[in-house]
């Protein structure tokens, strides 16, 4: 997935990201936890917390994509494989609560060989 065709007018779409994802963008909303403001109101897409969990989406599946050998297993993954580790909850329920450090980290350790 390259980063800047999720983009457009400087900012992370939900619109482009639910086209390569093949779902909807009121779909893209709830696997981050954002409401559909969140998504339709320019000044709502535009803000921090928006734009941030759409940025950790894109880097997390970017980071994942290669092992799965597309973006479609990758979202699934995404959204539904529990992390060992985490109590069961998914890469999608930690980003939720603001813990896409913690899916970065895990991704870092499963790379560097720690079993996951």
């Amino acid at each position: 997935m390259n980063i800047a065709a999720f983009s457009e007018n400087a900012l992370f779409s939900p619109r482009l990201l639910a086209e390569a994802l093949r779902t909807s963008q009121d779909e893209v909303a709830r696997t981050l936890g954002l409401g559909r403001d969140a998504i339709a109101r320019k000044d709502r897409l535009a803000s921090v917390k928006t734009q941030t969990r759409l940025r950790e989406l894109v880097e997390i599946l970017n980071r994942i994509e290669p092992r799965f050998g597309s973006a479609l297993l990758a979202y699934a993954w995404f959204r539904s494989e529990p992390l060992a580790g985490f109590g069961g909850q998914s890469a999608m329920a930690l980003v939720r609560e603001g813990q896409a450090g913690a899916v970065m980290d895990y991704l870092d350790a499963v790379d560097d060989g720690v079993f996951a």
